[in-house]
C-alpha cells in the first residue's frame, strides 16, 4: 500500500491504485459492501493478518465506479480529519 500511487486529502491516503489492478478506497468500517450491487470487496493485503477493515476494493472490470468511491472516499476523510 505504502509504494502504490495514492490520492490524498491533507496528507491522509483515502484511494489507491493497488498491484493487483484494483482501486483501493477508505469507505469507513460502517460501509456495507454486500448492500451494493458490484463486486466491491474488504481489502486484505496480506496472508497471514487480518484484512484492513474500512477499506475496500474494487477491480478494473468496474473502473466506471472508481469515480464514486473515490468521492466517497474523500467526503469521508475530510469528516474525520475535520471532526478531530
Amino acid at each position: 500500500m505504502m509504494s502504490s500511487e495514492a490520492i490524498t486529502y491533507e496528507h491522509k491516503v483515502f484511494a489507491f491504485f493497488s498491484r493487483k489492478k484494483k482501486m483501493v478506497f477508505k469507505l469507513g468500517k460502517s460501509f456495507e459492501p454486500d448492500l451494493q450491487d458490484l463486486d466491491i470487496e474488504v481489502f486484505n493485503p496480506f496472508k497471514k493478518r487480518a484484512p484492513l477493515y474500512g477499506w475496500f476494493e474494487l477491480d478494473y472490470l468496474n473502473k466506471e465506479h472508481w469515480e464514486h468511491f473515490t468521492n466517497q472516499a474523500l467526503e469521508i476523510i475530510k469528516k474525520e480529519i475535520h471532526n478531530s
